[in-house]
């Protein structure tokens, strides 16, 4: 019965070509998805000189030690001729338009001072050179990282060329350095020579110094007594000089108040003089005054009276306006109450006797009538207030004028009993100016005497004050030269020994010049070692397990992909549940379905190796157990996703979908396992496709046994865990639906 379920569902899956046909697209869907991706990254750095770069060198040069320096132009010649990327040179406009148009990947730009830069190493603030890096990481963010890369293998390709300028000047500053030490060797010898001299020179100065020590003591005694009668003498001509000087002071502002004073006495009398004329000028005015107040207050007591006689007309006035506004107002009223009173008939036989244009006439006229009344009233009762104001203020103007006459009474007499005493007072004004004037005559001689006599005293004072500081600067002078003598007999001792040691010091700094000179000439510095100073390190790469392209790195993770997409499409074309025919047992209905997929499953491993292995030409290890991986990595993709259709049906392929995504991102296939987030590297142990990139990966490159074989291992743990829960899926549902038929039959 086996044979007979199992030849069923290979004679329905053969004979039925819409079944057979997608089965042998399946088997090339690993192909698709692996043998593609890996034949489109597999060496992309082969290809790297046709992606294009742009350069632009804005560099001016610069000049260092007479030469000329173009860093910028050798810069973009090398990488021109390196082509490791398709560098073109173009304007700086030519590379930004590219840059966004899509015509380049990255610009390069050298600036305008990148050569100065270069000159400024002994400066105090010594410049670093810059090359400026514009990718365009929106069109392609890897050339970007790319770009990069080669950012700096270039900035090193600079540093090595710029070290090398700087130490082919520094061994050149070296030799320089030692051809200045033999000339300063020979200048050290001739400056011994001048040391000798200088200390048998010191000897004799010191024997000098003595005797001019002992002279300086006497001439210091006398200068003493000199400083000290010029200061006696300086002392009286300066009180005399203050005294004079105080009197001088005294006498100078008596003339100037004696002729202020004479002065102010003719500005009285004159003052006196308008005075009084301005005193009767006053008297006739105040006479005038007093007629014309006369007929002021005449005029105000008339105003009064005829302020009192229109006040009491305007009060009559405004009661008559109000009565009549009073009575047209009761008019308008007693019109309105006798025409609503009357019949219908009769009020239209009275407004008929007027025609419509001119009942409205006369009713706008008693309304404008009213209203005039009531205004005129409103006005005349304000006249009456203003009338009644004037007459109080007219009053009142009227007792006031009174009072005012009374006071210019008063004055008037003041001012005859002024005018009176003005003569005296004018006479004694003149004879105060008569006295004044000759004061100042008297004071004017005193002040130029005692002007004479101040300068003369203050020409004595000035000549003692220079004798005195004359003799207290000699003083000092020779108190301090006695003193420095002194100081210049021990200081010439101290010089003695000091060129004793200078001499001795010349003569090693020779013989040290001499040594200098002769290892700084043992340097001869070549190209080599400009190179070895300007790039001392160099890095060997000696690693294990050895990738050579990107293909053979990613060929794991693809693989994987290629070998699950696989399985994922079989479920869709080839049934996994529904039976060829009735089935007979549940053993002979699972493995009937198995078959068909084990050969599938075989079939897609194969031929994805075949085409990585040969077509691409991809190096392994070890060939056999990298064919063995593939195999073991099919079925046991197979079994999952059989095992999740078959029971879950379509949702089961929508689970499988989501383990493929997390497999992707958490099998460490492309990126190390420690970069990606914690939360997502839980799912890593625990999904199949992590231990078929393991796998892979020690048939392929590292070819560990150990980590092949454990690797290998769980998948085969996975598959026959997930054959296990699938053959109990079709134990159980052969036991629901299929049983009864077996027994009737």
């Amino acid at each position: 019965m086996k044979k007979t379920m199992t030849w069923a569902e290979w004679k329905l899956l053969l004979r039925s070509r819409k079944m057979l046909v997608p089965m042998i697209a399946i088997l090339f869907i690993p192909v698709l998805y692996a043998g593609m991706f890996l034949w489109a990254f597999w060496d992309p750095y082969a290809n790297m000189n046709d992606l294009p770069v742009a350069i632009v060198n804005l560099d001016e040069g610069a000049e260092m030690d007479g030469k000329e320096l173009r860093l910028g132009k050798e810069l973009t010649n090398t990488l021109m001729e390196d082509q490791t990327f398709k560098f073109t040179e173009v304007s700086k406009e030519g590379a930004e338009k590219g840059l966004e148009d899509q015509d380049y990947y990255v610009v390069i730009e050298i600036p305008e001072n990148f050569s100065e830069h270069a000159t400024t190493l002994l400066d105090d603030t010594p410049e670093k050179l810059t090359i400026v890096y514009k990718p365009n990481e929106g069109f392609n963010f890897l050339s970007a990282q790319i770009g990069e890369t080669a950012m700096d293998r270039i900035r090193a390709e600079v540093n090595e060329k710029v070290a090398s300028t700087y130490a082919e000047k520094l061994f050149d500053s070296i030799s320089e350095l030692g051809d200045g030490f033999g000339e300063a060797a020979d200048g050290a010898e001739e400056l011994q020579e001048g040391s000798a001299k200088i200390a048998k020179g010191a000897d004799e100065l010191k024997g000098y110094l003595k005797t001019l020590a002992g002279s300086t003591v006497t001439l210091a005694d006398g200068t003493d007594k000199l400083a000290r009668g010029a200061g006696e003498a300086a002392s009286g001509a300066r009180e005399l000089n203050n005294g004079l000087g105080a009197l001088s002071e005294g006498t100078a502002e008596l003339v100037t108040g004696a002729n202020a004073g004479s002065a102010g006495a003719g500005d009285l009398k004159k003052g006196i003089t308008d005075y009084t004329a301005g005193v009767g000028t006053l008297a006739g005015s105040y006479n005038e005054i007093a007629k014309k107040e006369t007929e002021f207050n005449k005029a105000v007591g008339t105003l009064s009276e005829r302020s009192s006689e229109l006040n009491g007309a305007t009060v009559q006035l405004a009661k008559g306006a109000a009565d009549l506004n009073a009575g047209l107002t009761e008019l308008s009223k007693q019109l309105d109450s006798i025409l609503a009173g009357l019949p219908a008939k009769q009020k239209q036989a009275v407004l008929a006797v007027l025609s419509a244009e001119k009942q409205d006439v006369f009713l706008a006229a008693l309304a404008q009538l009213t209203q005039g009344s009531a205004e005129l009233s409103e006005g005349m009762q304000g006249l009456s207030g203003g009338t009644a104001a004037l007459s109080k203020g007219a009053s009142e103007l009227n007792g006031a004028a009174s009072q005012l006459a009374e006071a210019h009474g008063q004055a008037l007499a003041g001012v005859q009993k002024l005018n009176e005493s003005s003569a005296t007072l004018q006479e004694g004004a003149a004879s105060l100016a008569t006295g004044n004037g000759a004061l100042a005559s008297g004071l004017t001689k005193l002040s130029e005497g005692v002007g004479t006599a101040q300068k003369g005293s203050s020409d004595l004072a000035s000549g003692l004050a220079s004798l005195t500081e004359g003799s207290s600067t000699l003083q000092t002078g020779t108190s301090t030269l006695a003193s420095k003598s002194k100081e210049l007999v021990d200081g010439s001792s101290t010089l003695v020994d000091g060129a004793i040691e200078l001499d001795e010091g010349v003569t090693t700094l020779r013989e040290k010049l001499a040594e200098a000179n002769e290892t700084a000439s043992e340097v001869n510095a070549t190209e080599k070692t400009y190179e070895m100073a300007a790039s001392p390190v160099e890095v060997e790469q000696d690693g294990i397990n050895h990738v050579p392209n990107y293909g053979t790195g990613f060929a794991p993770y693809f693989l994987s992909l290629g070998l699950f997409v696989g399985a994922l499409l079989l479920s869709i074309v080839f049934p996994l549940v529904e039976p060829s025919i009735n089935p007979t047992g549940a053993f002979r209905w699972f493995f009937s379905k198995v078959s068909v997929l084990a050969i599938v499953g075989l079939l897609q491993a194969l031929i994805a190796v075949g085409i990585v292995k040969y077509a691409l030409g991809m190096e392994t290890t070890n060939t056999p157990l990298f064919i063995l991986t593939a195999i073991i990595t099919s079925y046991t993709f197979i079994a999952l996703v059989q095992m999740l259709v078959s029971i879950l049906s379509d949702a089961g392929r929508f689970v499988a979908i989501l383990i493929l995504i997390l497999q992707l991102t958490t099998s460490a296939g492309t990126f190390p396992l420690e970069l990606i987030p914690a939360p997502l590297q839980i799912f890593n142990t625990l999904l199949p496709m992590t231990y078929s990139v393991n796998a892979f990966k020690a048939a392929i490159s590292t070819g560990s046994l150990s980590s092949l074989w454990t690797n290998n291992g769980i998948l085969i743990g996975f598959m026959l865990v997930f054959l296990a829960i699938t053959f109990g899926y079709f134990a159980l549902l052969y036991k629901r639906k299929h049983s009864m038929e077996v027994a009737e039959a």
